[in-house]
């Protein structure tokens, strides 16, 4: 978070938290502004500093308990696009119950990070639009995903609702939700969104890295200055069907259209905080208040790049040196080869867990403690902070909330109450919306 460095100013905003999370909560959060005030004037050595400053999490009994006494549901795994990439598709080749090094996520350590609930993202490359696959590769995830389930049945259980979700905890198993990363897997049809829906979506990314033919994309150049009218039709039958309008990778301006147009809480299922790390990807504060109405929640990125302000403006910086060389090097190898030599001389500052814990408490002072979840990116990108590492490590998350103040039942909100009231809420109205035709 930008705050400018009057320590007055600071003071009276964070008295508006008292009562929200607590007098702890207070000192914690005014000690992190100013440190944030010093990050503005010196960012690499302030944030180093700063980190050092702030002790490694150790998990005490207290949170132990509580963490398993929670339903714990994060937004965004790209376990199946991992699996793909690495060509482990059969689950003979591949043992879930045991160890995979090689990648962020395996039931073993699913179990130890008390995962209740888990959205699998069903991401495939935004070329696949300009390839005519999209669709067909798309499905082929959502057969993977289903694939994964009916192996692991002890484990493992389709959830294709709210109810579903909780029933599937209570039974011991984790709940597994399918999520579809970019609305170019509809291919401009909804009926194809619709079959999606069937196959077991309960959310959809509006766009991932391209702007589409209805929707501006965070990290592409904008054509609509938001959502076309079809964008606003796709929104509308997603409300209809129960769906979760998922706004993360779109621009601000597709954010505000699809807040406007919305009769149902909308999700970022893995973004964070633009005020504290500026990135495209990240939620701006105006975007954060518009959530109070409208029930929406924002799932909190792990990633590096969108979480610790140095490596945001790096990935930013990134984006516009990889346009550069692509200019300079059509060729796939050459670019390729310059673009890597550019990211070693340019490292992405790891950071730690409190920075993924500083993005909850923006989203807590800006829009409420019932805005705000978990929404890893595990198995999506390769750089994570210590302390979160893979899907084990979630209970670092309820400990650091202890220690900052948070009570019991707000940080059960956070790990999985409030996606689940969201998830329950589109229910709600999509019923709403078939009793009106």
């Amino acid at each position: 978070m930008v705050i400018g460095s009057r320590p007055n100013a600071v003071k009276e905003a964070h008295m508006r938290v008292v009562g929200t999370v607590g007098q702890a909560m207070l000192a914690y959060c005014f000690a992190l502004c100013l440190a944030q005030s010093a990050l503005c004037q010196a960012p690499g050595d302030a944030q180093r500093r700063a980190n050092a400053a702030r002790p490694r999490t150790s998990v005490t009994p207290e949170a132990r308990a509580l963490h398993r006494q929670s339903l714990v549901i994060d937004g965004h795994n790209d376990l199946p696009w991992q699996l793909r990439e690495k060509g482990s598709l059969s689950f003979d080749a591949l043992n879930l119950n045991q160890l995979q090094p090689d990648f962020h996520t395996d039931l073993v350590r699913l179990r130890e990070g008390g995962v209740g609930g888990q959205f699998w993202s069903v991401y495939v490359p935004a070329s696949t639009a300009r390839r005519g696959t999209a669709l067909r590769e798309t499905l082929e995830q959502i057969d993977l995903v289903h694939a994964m389930i009916e192996r692991y049945p002890q484990q493992l259980e389709l959830a294709r609702s709210a109810a579903d979700v909780t029933r599937i905890h209570r039974h011991g198993k984790i709940a597994c939700l399918i999520g579809v990363e970019g609305g170019h897997a509809i291919e401009d049809s909804l009926q194809v969104l619709r079959k999606l829906y069937g196959l077991g979506a309960r959310y959809m990314t509006l766009t991932h890295s391209d702007t589409l033919s209805w929707a501006d994309s965070a990290t592409d150049k904008p054509r609509h200055g938001g959502l076309t009218a079809f964008g606003e039709e796709v929104v509308r039958e997603m409300n209809r069907l129960g769906m979760l309008v998922d706004l993360s990778h779109v621009s601000a301006e597709t954010m505000r259209d699809a807040l406007r147009v919305s009769s149902a809480p909308v999700i970022f299922s893995h973004s964070s905080a633009r005020a504290i790390a500026d990135h495209p990807r990240n939620v701006p504060d105006d975007v954060l208040r518009r959530l109070v109405p409208n029930g929406g929640v924002v799932m909190i990125n792990f990633y590096s790049g969108y979480v610790v302000p140095d490596a945001a403006r790096r990935g930013v910086e990134h984006t516009r040196v990889a346009a550069e060389l692509r200019k300079e090097f059509p060729a796939d190898e050459p670019y390729r080869r310059a673009l890597a030599r550019w990211e070693a001389q340019h490292p992405v500052s790891r950071g730690t867990i409190h920075d993924v814990v500083d993005h909850i408490d923006h989203v807590v002072r800006v829009a409420g403690v019932d805005h705000v979840g978990l929404g890893s990116d595990f198995d999506g990108v390769d750089v994570l902070p210590d302390q979160l590492e893979d899907v084990s490590c979630f209970p670092n998350i309820t400990q650091e909330l202890l220690r900052r103040g948070y009570r019991r039942e707000q940080i059960q909100r956070v790990l999985g109450g409030n996606v689940l009231r969201a998830l329950r809420s589109a229910e709600t109205v999509a019923g709403k919306e078939s009793t009106r035709q």
